[in-house]
């Protein structure tokens, strides 16, 4: 079995997500279903069968969850602290050399990463290329758009 790596905020999260699939979640479809078998007729009830596929979905990612949970390797990123090169849970200043933007990133496990937020997965190009680097550092990325250079302006480890 393969563990996967994750926060301690990330593995809270998927338990969180769980609960809420379990316990709130698979109650308001149960419900749902209920009230479209009250209007009769199955096989034309539009109601029934997004419920029944609401059903499906919900139960298929409680099990993907279920299955990340205990799995989950979580690392505690204060335990990090100390060092001065970026590793995993290390939330990364950079400014873009190009257009002197200055972006935040967390490196994270797969499961948590999430771009919008500022946390991207420990096997993405720009986590892969920020591994081992240290402030000042220069850091070349190969994105999908081109190629990227930033500069390492500070590590911390939250």
């Amino acid at each position: 079995m393969e563990k996967v790596p994750m926060t301690a905020g990330g593995f809270a999260a998927l338990e969180a997500e769980l609960k809420d699939r379990q316990q709130v979640q698979r109650q308001r479809i149960i419900q749902a279903i209920s009230e479209a078998r009250a209007h009769g007729d199955l096989s034309e009830n539009a109601e029934y069968h997004a419920a029944k596929e609401s059903q499906a979905l919900n139960e298929g990612r409680v099990q993907e969850l279920e299955s990340l949970i205990g799995r989950a390797d979580i690392i505690d990123v204060a335990k990090l602290a100390g060092g001065d090169t970026i590793k995993f849970g290390a939330t990364v200043q950079l400014i873009d050399d190009d257009t002197e933007e200055k972006k935040v990133y967390q490196i994270v496990g797969e499961p948590e990463s999430d771009v919008k937020s500022g946390k991207v997965s420990i096997g993405s190009p720009i986590a892969r290329a920020l591994i081992g680097k240290k402030v000042g550092d220069s850091v070349q990325v190969n994105t999908p758009g081109g190629g990227k250079s930033y500069e390492v302006v500070s590590i911390q480890f939250r």
